[in-house]
C-alpha cells in the first residue's frame, strides 16, 4: 500500500505535464500576439525622445513579416496609434522563420513627418512573433518610432545642456 502512494505523486506529475504539453501545442497553432509600440514627434531633431517628444496620436504604422531567403511579405497588418500615441496591433499565427519589423507610415503632424534614415534613428523595429523563444506572454513591445519635425523647438538647446551634449559655455 506505501508503494502505491508513493507513485500517485509521479503519475500525476507525469500526466500534468502531458497535458500542458498537450495546452502548449494546441496554443502555439492558433497562435496570435498583441504588438505595442509607441510613435513620437521628435521636437528637437535629436533621433531619440528626449523631454520635449511629443507623442503622436493619430499616425499610421505597418507590421511586416518577411522570408529571410528572399524578403517576400508574408504577413501585413496596419494600425493606428490612439490618444497616448500608442499602437495595437493582434498578429495571428507564428512567424518564427521570418523577420517582423514595425515601420511607419503616415504622421498625423504635418510639421513633424519626416523619416529619418541617418545617424542614430531606425526606420522600423524588429519583434520576435513566435511562441518559441522563451518569452510567456502574447503581448510585444516594440521600440518607439519617430517622425522628426521640420525644425527644432528653440528649447532644444537647453535639453541638449543638461544630458551633457553641449558644453555648458553656450
Amino acid at each position: 500500500m506505501a508503494k502505491a502512494k508513493s507513485f500517485q505523486p509521479v503519475t500525476l506529475f507525469a500526466s500534468a505535464l502531458c497535458l500542458f504539453s498537450l495546452l502548449a501545442f494546441a496554443h502555439s497553432k492558433d497562435s496570435h500576439f498583441l504588438v505595442e509600440g509607441e510613435v513620437y514627434c521628435d521636437t528637437c531633431r535629436s533621433q531619440f525622445i528626449t523631454r520635449l517628444s511629443e507623442t503622436m496620436p493619430g499616425a499610421k504604422v505597418r507590421l511586416e513579416c518577411r522570408t529571410r531567403e528572399d524578403g517576400e511579405v508574408t504577413y501585413s497588418i496596419e494600425g493606428e496609434t490612439d490618444e497616448k500615441g500608442i499602437y495595437h496591433l493582434r498578429v495571428e499565427g507564428e512567424h518564427e522563420e521570418e523577420i517582423c519589423e514595425v515601420k511607419l507610415v503616415k504622421s498625423s503632424k504635418p510639421d513633424c513627418e519626416e523619416i529619418s534614415t541617418e545617424g542614430w534613428a531606425k526606420t522600423s523595429s524588429r519583434i520576435s512573433l513566435t511562441s518559441n523563444n522563451g518569452i510567456v506572454s502574447d503581448v510585444r513591445h516594440a521600440n518607439p518610432l519617430g517622425f522628426m519635425a521640420k525644425k527644432a523647438l528653440p528649447e532644444c538647446v537647453p535639453v541638449y545642456k543638461e544630458m551633457g551634449m553641449l558644453p555648458t559655455s553656450l
